[in-house]
């Protein structure tokens, strides 16, 4: 009886996790896509208003033109279209109940923290060095943080990162009291709070 309903609530708990992160891998690729369309309008005419330019802060044909939106040599954008449906892909298959194996998951994690932490690279730059924000930029940067936060805790909830039984322990009752979607709730606040502190009332200009 009890590994039934143990059962039952791990595969609730999986249908939570995946069906999340299909959800926003979904709108990470449209935003890549979005994005990757006006980077092709805004090279047919420089001077082209784009749907998401709204004022001298929230603009994207700003954001574009900058040397950090072509890190490699190709616009960021581009990297979406390859990786979301990756995620995408994985999402579908935890819904479908497939068991990856525990080294494919921590690959994926460690896939996910890369995309994150180049998210978030570029979301500093844009507030702090380039001063102004792209929309769809920002849409990117709030879906590898929830993509990052299902996988970090589905590698941690199965321990696929092989902690010791002690270590684990405190991490399953972290998991249990939500507290890592608490951390990730403060965090999203706290950028939240970060670009109004600096551009303030610019935002709506």
């Amino acid at each position: 009886m009890f590994k039934q309903l143990f059962k039952k609530d791990q595969t609730k708990s999986n249908q939570w996790i995946f069906g999340t992160m299909l959800a926003f891998g979904i709108i990470g690729l449209i935003a890549s896509f979005v994005l990757s369309v006006e980077e092709f309008h805004l090279l047919k005419n420089p001077d082209t208003v784009l749907s998401c330019t709204f004022n001298l802060v929230l603009n994207c044909a700003t954001v574009m033109k900058t040397w950090q939106a072509s890190v490699f040599g190709f616009p960021n954008m581009f990297i979406g279209l390859m990786a979301y449906p990756i995620v995408i892909t994985v999402a579908l298959a935890g819904l479908a109940s497939v068991r990856f194996p525990r080294w494919f998951m921590v690959a994926a994690n460690i896939g996910y923290l890369l995309g994150a932490a180049f998210a978030y690279w570029l979301f500093f730059n844009s507030v702090y060095d380039i001063e102004v924000l792209c929309p769809w930029c920002l849409v990117v940067t709030f879906s590898t943080t929830i993509l990052l936060a299902t996988i970090t805790h589905y590698n941690l909830r199965e321990n696929n990162f092989t902690l010791s039984k002690a270590r684990n322990a405190q991490v399953q009752n972290f998991l249990k009291k939500d507290f890592d979607k608490l951390v990730v709730a403060v965090w999203i606040v706290l950028l939240v709070a970060l670009v109004f502190a600096k551009f303030g009332a610019d935002l709506f200009a």
